[in-house]
């Protein structure tokens, strides 16, 4: 049998973007949160971009997407393609499995997204057998039918949810935000919620720093200072 790998020390935050989006593109919005010194050796980041597929309601145009876009806005009764969204599901488990396999507790993993890449990381963890150590959503939906409900192991329902949503957001509806949350409660799992009344479908630099201090928190880390944070605001749209 082989041996186990050593402990990775810090923690792991993956990053999903957005339909049209690209991990290149919502990293140098959310890197620079953690770029500085003292954080730069204990949180480690990955943004990975999504395939390109044609979308239907955009009329067959080719995007980046974790899966199809049915309608556009999204709202608290959207219907998606579940086989796609499972399928996106895997790959994303297939990245928590790699972490884990390479020595990072799955109490250090964070699994997180803007919009659509909020809706697979929140279907992700909801799915993963294990606790990890937390799931943040910007801008985001569940995208998954109350069924799936008993699928949701007692392990799963214990990661804790960090959800942001502009209650101007003209995309992906406040309501479909505020009901994926108390989807969540519903299954006992701690969700949350903040609400920005004239935030449309973007992330913001106020969120972008609860969500530093969130996982820092989470992670033990203290003590981080103002120069740890970046300076300039972050302002970021998507097409779902």
């Amino acid at each position: 049998m082989a041996a186990a790998p050593p402990p990775q020390a810090g923690g792991f935050v993956l990053f999903l973007h957005g339909s049209g989006g690209s991990g290149e593109e919502i990293g140098a919005e959310v890197a620079p949160y953690f770029a500085a010194p003292e954080l730069a050796s204990s949180v480690r980041l990955s943004f990975p971009t999504a395939p390109t597929v044609p979308i239907a309601c955009y009329g067959d145009v080719v995007i980046t997407a974790w899966f199809g876009i049915s309608e556009v806005p999204i709202t608290a009764k959207t219907v998606r393609d579940e086989k796609e969204v499972l399928k996106a599901v895997e790959y994303v488990h297939g990245l928590i499995d790699k972490e884990i396999a390479s020595g990072t507790s799955p109490s250090d993993i964070f699994v997180c997204g803007l919009s659509q890449g909020g809706a697979l990381a929140i279907a992700s963890v909801l799915l993963y057998p294990k606790t990890l150590g937390g799931c943040v959503v910007f801008s985001g939906s569940v995208p998954l039918r109350k069924t799936f409900a008993d699928k949701v192991s007692r392990e799963a329902r214990k990661t804790p949810v960090l959800w942001f949503h502009g209650m101007a957001d003209g995309l992906v509806l406040f309501e479909a935000g505020h009901a994926g949350c108390a989807f969540l409660e519903e299954l006992g799992m701690t969700c949350e919620f903040k609400a920005y009344p004239t935030l449309g479908h973007s992330m913001i630099d106020e969120e972008l720093r609860y969500f530093q201090q969130w996982i820092l928190n989470r992670l033990g880390i203290s003590g981080i200072t103002e120069n740890a944070r970046p300076s300039s605001s972050s302002q970021h749209k998507d097409l779902q």
